[in-house]
């Protein structure tokens, strides 16, 4: 569920960041705002940007035409009663996934499972961002596997749920994913696959509820 009060200060943070001159928000900007598309990242940290320009982008992000679209969708504008002062809350979770190679782990991402990227940072890119729907995954080029798999044993570099599990099971299927574990149900009733990138880590897609 959309949390209006959580993306605005996410955009303050993109405008922040904007202002300081980090470079890789402006892969981010430019995936974005089709307005900065054709700008390589000095022109984009030296354009103009606004509040509403972090705004309009995040809208884009999530698949929405503007930040007024975005609002007029949310359902979650109103104060949760259960939550008092200033209690901490998270914001989601983005797994960060070593890769040998951005590029190609991109491809099997957008290609294979369905994922579009995000931003890419470097030239050769060592750092992106996919997602598909409300998943996101950090891709982080490394020289050498993080992981002895042969010591490690099968370890979940990843895990999300899935509305209709079984379809995605299905897509997953005819566009020739490698399985580390086919669609099963488990002794404490979830249903879940696991499929495995091109370095080996294991995606983990389970049933919601």
């Amino acid at each position: 569920m959309l949390n209006v009060d959580n993306l605005k200060k996410q955009a303050k943070q993109i405008v922040r960041w904007h202002r300081e001159g980090y470079y890789p928000v402006a892969q981010r900007i430019r995936a974005g705002l089709p307005r900065f598309r054709d700008l390589d990242d000095a022109a984009i940290l030296s354009h103009p940007f606004a509040l509403s320009d972090a705004q309009e982008s995040i809208a884009r992000e999530l698949s929405f035409e503007s930040w007024q679209a975005l609002r007029s969708a949310d359902l979650s504008l109103q104060p949760d009663a259960r939550r008092r002062g200033n209690e901490p809350q998270l914001l989601g979770a983005h797994p960060q996934l070593f890769v040998s190679d951005v590029e190609a782990s991109c491809s099997f991402f957008v290609g294979k499972l369905g994922f579009i990227v995000r931003f890419k940072y470097g030239k050769p890119a060592f750092y992106a961002l996919v997602s598909r729907d409300q998943a996101y995954l950090n891709l982080r080029y490394v020289h050498a596997p993080v992981l002895n798999r042969e010591v490690e044993g099968d370890l979940l570099s990843a895990s999300s749920p899935v509305e209709n599990v079984k379809a995605l099971y299905a897509e997953y299927r005819r566009a020739g994913v490698p399985m580390a574990q086919r669609l099963k149900k488990q002794p404490w009733g979830a249903e879940d696959f696991i499929v495995r990138d091109p370095d080996g880590n294991l995606i983990h897609f389970a049933a919601a509820g």
